[in-house]
């Protein structure tokens, strides 16, 4: 996990190494600042997790740098510090929007609590969503932006990319967040019983409504509904639910009274809505009512850099509980660090989840992944032929499958691989070399083939 960054901004150099002292022996990412205006150029340039900043200094004070700061990025925690505390400067601090406010002198102490309690924010949100990769920074920073509203959320991306994750993280960080967060998929439940789900229904309404029952949107008031696979939601529902979001109210089933809630709507959908809209088959002033502000998720193949992490959370999440000690064989890592992951990270998780449950002395190995993993889409026929399948392969991929599991079933002996493959001993080192394969991790020499 990246360290958190925080910037010092203090008109006194003595302060400021102090500072940097203090944070940095904790192991924080430090960047100093002699001015204001200086750290408004520093933070124009990278994102800080926490500014530091004391409160007069020549030229921009630091309430004027608060002003600034919270406007440029809301994500920003600030924590101000001085020698010239009153009572209506630290009003003005918290009300702009300051995490706290701390008078010189500081006890060190004090201040790493304080540092560590405003980082917590950030803490809770990068401990639910495993991320390194600067694509993820992003939606992290946005998450942090946003939770703040009440306004309705349109999340996209591919199945498996975690909205559901997303939608629970902006919950969290919202005024929101003791409230309750409900959850329903569109498209899991039959559309003559979501309305009922969503709504309500009176007793008696239809054949087997022999009660009341609240809906989502009056489960949820006050809190966060999270509306999953919203694309599949019937046309004629979409009405109802468009209704709702424009008024605040709703219908049970069989009601004849408006029923007021104060529920944030976040949506998710993996389908294209605007071009659902062009077809005629979502309707597009229920578009715009969620897309008021909209998060893209990327694909697991996008941020490549997110594999290793994930694939470390993963195995300890399921292995929790126990006194397994899980490894895995660098072959069948290499496999997982490459596999391009069409079903992103719910198919990294799953394939995981059957290795450790199948794998011998705790040891992963390439046999223990799926065989749509292992043979990468190609089939084997009767003949032991590979047919190439309809959608076609990614052929570098297919051999880097085979050429790891040549090596995996050998004990990462070269010799011995390349007869398996049908290759030169050359040959297959040059391919291992191409893929990243490290010389130290083999063994076996040319003169093994020959004899």
């Amino acid at each position: 996990m990246a360290r958190k960054s925080i910037l010092v901004v203090d008109d006194e150099k003595n302060q400021r190494e102090i500072l940097e002292t203090i944070l940095s022996g904790e192991g924080y990412d430090v960047t100093t600042a002699s001015s204001g205006e200086a750290a408004l150029k520093f933070v124009a340039d990278r994102h800080f997790d926490l500014v530091l900043t004391d409160l007069k200094m020549t030229g921009m004070s630091g309430l004027e740098l608060l002003k600034q700061l919270t406007d440029f990025d809301k994500s920003i925690i600030v924590i101000l510090l001085t020698a010239h505390g009153t009572i209506d400067s630290a009003v003005d601090a918290l009300r702009l929007g300051a995490f706290e406010y701390l008078q010189k002198p500081y006890d060190s102490e004090k201040l790493l609590e304080t540092v560590s309690r405003a980082l917590k924010k950030l803490t809770m949100l990068d401990a639910e969503i495993v991320s390194v990769s600067p694509e993820m920074d992003k939606v992290k920073k946005l998450i942090l932006k946003i939770a703040k509203s009440n306004s309705t959320v349109l999340i996209r991306g591919e199945s498996g990319t975690g909205k559901e994750l997303i939608a629970r993280s902006i919950h969290k960080n919202s005024l929101r967040s003791n409230e309750v967060f409900q959850a329903v998929n569109c498209a899991a439940i039959n559309e003559n019983l979501l309305e009922s789900e969503l709504f309500g229904h009176e007793k008696g309404s239809f054949t087997g409504a022999i009660a009341e029952k609240k809906g989502l949107f009056e489960i949820a008031h006050n809190g966060t509904l999270f509306l999953d696979e919203i694309g599949e939601l019937d046309i004629a529902l979409q009405a109802k639910l468009l209704r709702a979001l424009q008024e605040k109210q709703i219908r049970r089933v069989g009601g004849i009274r408006d029923i007021d809630v104060d529920v944030r709507v976040v949506a998710a959908t993996n389908r294209d809505l605007l071009h659902m809209v062009k077809e005629k088959r979502f309707r597009e002033d229920l578009y715009y009512r969620l897309n008021v502000l909209s998060i893209e998720l990327p694909a697991l193949r996008e941020r490549r850099t997110d594999v290793p992490v994930l694939i470390d959370y993963f195995v300890k999440k399921h292995t929790r509980g126990t006194d397994r000690k899980i490894t895995i064989t660098s072959n069948a890592r290499h496999l997982l660090e490459d596999y391009s992951y069409p079903g992103n990270v719910r198919q990294l998780e799953s394939a995981l989840e059957r290795a450790i449950l199948l794998c011998e002395d705790d040891t992963v190995t390439i046999d223990d992944l799926p065989p749509e993993m292992t043979q990468s889409g190609a089939a084997i026929s009767s003949g032991d032929l590979f047919k190439l399948p309809p959608e076609g392969v990614n052929f570098e991929e297919v051999e880097r499958s085979l050429i790891m599991q040549a090596m995996d079933r050998t004990d990462n002996n070269i010799t011995k691989s390349a007869k398996l493959l049908g290759l030169t001993f050359r040959t297959l080192q040059y391919r291992l070399e191409k893929f990243g394969f490290k010389k130290d991790e083999a063994s076996g020499t040319e003169e093994d083939e020959e004899s």
